[in-house]
């Protein structure tokens, strides 16, 4: 089959890596032709989030709707299910497009019904870690991957954004019975210029979801423990919001670090970048988060968990990857700080980055993936 598309994008919420790679498709997608639209909730994101949907709402042509989504399952979800819907069955999809652990559910289940109504739907889902972050021996964990097991038969193709990804569906899920194909998150060319901090830039910032998978507990014990290394208390800028929020403002203030770490709202990374000398990615679980890619891109120094599909990019044995630990968070930290010259060093290559992680390549791979699906 050739041709242009309607597609459809499905996810909970328009918060993180999962709205950032959502919105770098819909361009491309956009760009090559394709009617695009988004369906996603209506109750998360903030100010920045609006912002972004405004910029979006005259290129998708099938446009934005927003209805309430648990994140999750719950009464709830009967009534926003209906009219999740019907808000898809108006708009049509050739292609359903799923994102996350509750995007992909209703992706996969729709796209089914619609298929006993009307012409071919293709039904993808690219988990984005979502209910793969479970663990396997506990209760809530086995109902999702036997939940993940049946629906493989309502999917016509997965993708995955990093190779720790696709292991873990097999281990935990078992080995896909549909396509399924590894699809590195991409970067726009502009996103591959350099970025400089400014003269005042504090120590280290951290950027992301508020939420302890996410690690920012981990952070400010770190720069608690890194003070008597460093001889001072390092300064840091913490960019980002959450439901958990409150509670890292009261850690800080527990720590005594009232007066070295700032909090400010959700920002584009590239400008939180200027804020500060080293970026920090301390989470406990990740998939392909763009914050790697994005702060790697800008030519920024950072420190990361070597968690999920992180090593995939650094290379597993790089010395800028730590375990999700606060004592080995400040070890770094101070280790860093103290030869930043030297620290540079250990990054990735700029030619590697542009040849692994582009947008076009990203694009291109998951168009071919959804006309191989209607082809089937």
């Amino acid at each position: 089959m050739a041709g242009k598309l309607r597609i459809v994008h499905c996810f909970r919420s328009p918060v993180g890596g999962i709205f950032r790679h959502v919105r770098d498709l819909t361009e491309a997608q956009v760009a090559a032709g394709h009617m695009v639209g988004i369906v996603c909730d209506s109750t998360t994101g903030g100010e920045f989030e609006e912002r972004l949907f405004e910029q979006m709402k005259d290129m998708l042509a099938l446009g934005i709707h927003r209805t309430p989504m648990q994140r999750h399952v719950g009464a709830g979800d009967l009534t926003s299910a209906r009219q999740t819907y019907r808000i898809i069955k108006e708009l049509r999809p050739d292609v359903l497009h799923g994102h996350g652990a509750k995007g992909g559910a209703y992706a996969r289940l729709f796209g089914s019904l619609l298929r006993v109504s009307r012409s071919r739907v293709a039904r993808l889902y690219s988990p984005h870690g979502g209910s793969l972050h479970y663990d396997e021996n506990t209760a809530t964990g086995k109902l999702f991957f036997a939940l993940e097991y049946l629906m493989a038969r309502f999917t016509d193709s997965l993708l995955f954004v990093s190779d720790y990804e696709r292991r873990t569906y097999r281990r935990k899920v078992g080995e896909p019975p549909i396509p399924n194909t590894l699809v590195y998150n991409g970067l726009r060319a502009t996103e591959f210029e350099p970025v400089t901090a400014r003269a005042d830039a504090a120590d280290f910032l951290y950027i992301g979801m508020m939420r302890d998978l996410k690690g920012p507990d981990i952070f400010i014990d770190a720069l608690a423990a890194a003070a008597p290394r460093l001889g001072r208390a390092p300064n840091a800028v913490m960019v980002g919001d959450g439901d958990d929020l409150p509670r890292y403002h009261a850690q800080v203030k527990r720590l005594g670090l009232e007066g070295n770490v700032r909090f400010l709202p959700p920002m584009p990374a590239r400008e939180a970048f200027v804020l500060a000398a080293l970026v920090v990615v301390p989470s406990r679980a990740e998939a392909m988060p763009y914050t790697v890619l994005e702060a790697l891109a800008a030519a920024r120094p950072m420190i990361a968990t070597s968690v999920g599909g992180i090593p995939e990019i650094f290379g597993s044995g790089s010395p800028a990857l730590i375990r999700p630990d606060p004592t080995e968070l400040a070890e770094k930290m101070s280790q860093a700080l103290g030869d930043l010259a030297a620290y540079r060093k250990l990054m990735p290559d700029d030619s590697t980055l542009r040849a692994r992680f582009g947008a076009d390549v990203m694009a291109a791979e998951i168009e071919k993936a959804y006309f191989a699906a209607l082809e089937k």
